[in-house]
């Protein structure tokens, strides 16, 4: 069992940026995800992977026409991000995902429900899309409802093959038990925030609030 977290950041501009990948790194985070949501249509990428050690994710949640969407992902890819999040729903997923791993670049499928906890039948069904589209790591996010929606998603990543690179969890304030717990149960990473306050998702705690979790627990 390795426990990985990734910390989640969503700058302003690409000077905020380097500034927060660089207290990431002080933490000794294993990812870094940048939200590119604000900053994505800078051509300046390149400059926020130059000497960092820590491997980088690109993701974009913004509302953006598709075509601009994967161009500035396309972008990352080719500025020297590791990892680059691509939506489930992309359109001519197979291709782009092939476009981006030809850059060098690991490719993130990943699905995202606002609303809901999805049942064990609709989320291998999600895995089976996102392995058939190449994906080198597969991402499944939901939203908790209610407590149990955190043992469906365990159950879930207990029995879901490693190889695959499983990342799944529960958004919202009844998901943080998976949040914590995912790793444990298969998970390639999890998510937290550098601090109080800077979360990009509900229900995400900070780095030092999850490692004194897994101390307690004696997971680390």
């Amino acid at each position: 069992m390795t426990i990985r977290i990734c910390v989640s950041i969503l700058p302003e501009t690409p000077y905020e940026a380097r500034k927060l990948i660089t207290h990431a790194e002080d933490l000794q985070v294993d990812f870094i995800e940048i939200r590119l949501d604000n900053i994505g249509k800078s051509h300046h990428l390149v400059d926020l992977t130059t000497h960092v050690e820590t491997p980088l994710i690109a993701a974009d949640h913004s509302r953006r026409e598709e075509s601009e969407h994967q161009a500035i992902l396309l972008n990352a890819a080719k500025s020297g991000f590791n990892y680059i999040d691509v939506p489930l729903s992309s359109h001519k997923l197979q291709n782009f995902v092939s476009t981006i791993k030809a850059t060098g670049a690991k490719s993130i499928v990943s699905f995202h429900d606002y609303s809901k906890t999805l049942n064990l039948n609709e989320l291998n069904r999600i895995l089976e899309r996102e392995v058939s589209s190449g994906a080198d790591v597969c991402k499944i996010v939901t939203t908790a409802t209610k407590m149990e929606d955190n043992l469906t998603l365990l159950q879930f990543l207990s029995s879901a093959p490693i190889r695959k690179k499983p990342i799944c969890f529960a958004m919202g304030e009844l998901g943080k038990t998976s949040r914590l717990l995912s790793p444990v149960f298969g998970s390639f990473f999890t998510f937290a925030t550098l601090e109080q306050g800077s979360e990009t998702a509900s229900g995400q705690m900070t780095v030092q609030e999850m490692r004194t979790a897994y101390e307690i627990l004696g997971l680390r």
